[in-house]
C-alpha cells in the first residue's frame, strides 16, 4: 500500500500550495502547454533508475496529455546529470530523477563539486523507495545473519564484500554494517552490479548488498543465498527473507538502509509550478498500475509532497554524511 509520510503541517502546506496554484497555474499551463517535460536520469539507460523514470514519464503522459520524455545524462556518479538540471531553466520543463545516492550521498562523497544538490534543487515530490538484498554464494557456509556477523568478527577485517562501485548504496550500507558491529571489512569495488554479482556467484567475494532484481534472480536460480533485506519490514516480493533488524543480533536492531526516489526541479522554479507538478506526480504514483510496476523493480511506494521530500532528504543527508566520514570513503 502507499505510504504518505506524516507531517505536522501537511494540511496547511498543501492548502497554501493549492491556493497559490489556483491563481498562477492557468497562465503557466497555457504558456508551457506545447513544451515537453524532460525527466533527466543521471545514469545510463536500462538500470533501475532509468526504468522508474520511464514508468513515471509514461504515467504522466497518459494521465495529463502533455509529453514527458526521459533523457539519460550519465557520468561522475550521477553528478553530470544533476548539475545539468541545476543549470536548466527554472520553468518546470526540466526535472531530475533524484535518489538518495545523488542527492544525499554524493555531496559528502565528492569534493570540488560546483553545485550543492540540496541548495540548488527544489524537491517536487517523492514516490518510491527501495531496499537492498544481502546475499552470499550458495556454496557459503553462512546460512543466516547471525552466521554472517560471527564470520565478520572472526575475520578481524579480512572478510570481504563486493559493491557496484565506491560510494554506492551497497558500499556504504556494508560500511554502516561494519560500523554498527564495531569491526572492519575489506571492500572490493566493481564497475557495476553485474560484474560484482558474477564474482559473488563464483565465490571470489564473500557477500554483497545488491539492488534487488538481479540478485533476486540469482537467488531464485539457486546460485546465491539471500540472508536479509535492508528495509524496515519484509518485502512483499520476498516474504521469506527477513530484514537485517530481525537477525536477533542486538547491535542490528533498527538497522535500515533504503534509497528514496523522487523528482526535483531547479531551485528558482516558482512555488505554484512545484505544487502543480507535485500533485500530478503523486496522482500517478498513487495508482495501482504504477505501484505494481514498482514491485517488479524491487521498489515500494513512498509518497510525499515537496515539504515531506525535503525533510527526508535532510534526514538522509545527515545519516549518510556520517557514514561517509566514518568509513573514509572517497571517489
Amino acid at each position: 500500500m502507499s505510504q504518505l509520510l506524516d507531517h505536522p503541517n501537511r494540511r496547511h502546506i498543501l492548502g497554501l500550495s493549492a491556493a497559490f496554484a489556483i491563481g498562477a497555474l492557468p497562465a503557466w499551463a497555457m504558456a508551457q502547454d506545447n513544451k515537453p517535460v524532460r525527466i533527466v536520469v543521471p545514469f545510463t539507460p536500462g538500470g533501475g533508475n532509468d526504468v522508474l523514470a520511464r514508468q513515471m514519464a509514461n504515467g504522466l503522459t497518459a494521465a495529463f496529455g502533455r509529453n514527458h520524455i526521459v533523457e539519460n545524462k550519465a557520468g561522475a556518479g550521477g553528478n553530470i546529470g544533476t548539475e545539468f538540471v541545476v543549470r536548466a531553466p527554472a520553468d518546470g520543463t526540466t526535472l531530475l530523477l533524484g535518489h538518495t545516492g545523488t542527492i544525499s550521498i554524493n555531496p559528502a562523497l565528492y569534493t570540488g563539486l560546483k553545485f550543492n544538490a540540496q541548495k540548488d534543487l527544489a524537491p517536487v515530490a517523492m514516490f518510491a523507495s527501495s531496499a537492498l538484498l544481502l546475499a552470499v554464494p550458495e556454496s557459503s557456509a553462512i546460512k543466516s545473519m547471525a552466521d554472517l556477523v560471527e564470520a565478520i568478527r572472526r575475520a578481524g577485517g579480512g572478510f570481504n564484500y563486493a559493491s557496484s562501485g565506491a560510494g554506492t548504496g551497497g558500499h556504504l550500507t556494508a560500511e554502516m554494517l561494519a560500523h554498527v558491529l564495531g569491526t572492519k571489512m575489506t571492500h572490493i569495488p566493481y564497475k557495476g552490479t553485474g560484474p560484482a554479482l558474477n564474482e559473488l556467484v563464483g565465490g571470489q567475494v564473500q557477500m554483497m548488498f545488491s539492488v534487488i532484481p538481479p540478485a533476486q534472480a540469482l537467488v531464485a536460480s539457486g546460485r546465491l543465498r539471500a540472508l536479509a533485506v535492508t528495509s524496515a519490514k519484509r518485502l512483499a516480493t520476498l516474504p521469506n527473507v527477513p530484514t537485517v533488524a530481525e537477525s536477533g543480533v542486538a547491535a542490528l536492531a533498527g538497522f535500515k538502509s533504503t534509497l528514496t526516489y523522487g523528482l526535483l526541479a531547479p531551485r528558482a522554479t516558482p512555488a505554484p509550478v512545484i505544487a502543480a507538478l507535485g500533485k500530478q506526480i503523486l496522482q500517478v504514483a498513487g495508482t495501482a498500475a504504477f505501484q505494481s510496476k514498482l514491485a517488479v523493480e524491487g521498489a515500494e511506494p513512498l509518497l510525499g509532497d515537496a515539504a515531506q521530500y525535503a525533510a527526508l532528504i535532510q534526514k538522509e543527508s545527515t545519516k549518510w554524511a556520517a557514514v561517509v566520514k566514518t568509513s573514509g570513503a572517497r571517489v
